[in-house]
């Protein structure tokens, strides 16, 4: 037990790493070697400073930012193939997951069950393995979106995603209280 009901293996083990996301105008993307991946929405939002001034501990400013991510691509959840949720914690990606509009309040228990979170299963969920399985340096959100871009291009080997054409990362700072959510396609969703 770490914190109630919080086990060791419910909390990432900060590592070492470091990422880099490389952007330019989508016609310079286009002449690039590598298929570019789109930047189709985007969205943030703090609810406040700190955890203990939320006015729910159980609903994030997810709500928000995804909500201006959805509303800026044109797309909701039912159009996502593949997610990058922040999960330095296991009850992020089910905070996270109701919040974005996955599932009702509440109803992320059940939802996550029965491998639906897998590679193979319904709403492929990170694929890398998340911060609490592949790294996690302290500042996780770049790892998201090189997992998103991997997936975009068909790059990810074993752990790929048929036919995975938009996918939703999301971000969290400020222990809980700030949010932010992109949604990135392929150039067939542009």
């Amino acid at each position: 037990m770490v914190m109630e009901p919080l086990t060791l293996r419910d909390c990432c083990l900060l590592t070492d790493g470091a990422g880099a996301v490389v952007m330019t105008r989508a016609d310079r993307a286009r002449d690039q070697p590598r298929p570019p991946v789109f930047f189709l929405g985007g969205g943030s939002a703090a609810h406040a400073r700190a955890v203990s001034e939320m006015p729910s501990i159980t609903t994030t400013a997810a709500v928000e930012s995804g909500a201006r991510a959805y509303a800026m691509a044109g797309m909701g959840p039912g159009d996502m193939d593949v997610l990058q949720l922040y999960d330095a914690f296991t009850i992020n990606v089910i905070l996270f997951l109701e919040d974005l509009g996955f599932c009702k309040k509440g109803e992320g228990g059940a939802f996550v069950a029965g491998g639906r979170l897998g590679p193979d299963g319904d709403l492929p969920v990170n694929t890398n393995g998340g911060g609490l399985s592949c790294v996690h340096p302290g500042m996780y959100g770049v790892f998201a979106l090189i997992e998103a871009t991997r997936q975009l291009r068909g790059e990810a080997g074993a752990r790929q995603v048929a036919g995975a054409a938009t996918a939703l990362c999301h971000g969290n700072g400020g222990t809980l209280s700030h949010q932010a959510t992109a949604i990135l396609g392929t150039a067939d969703t542009v």
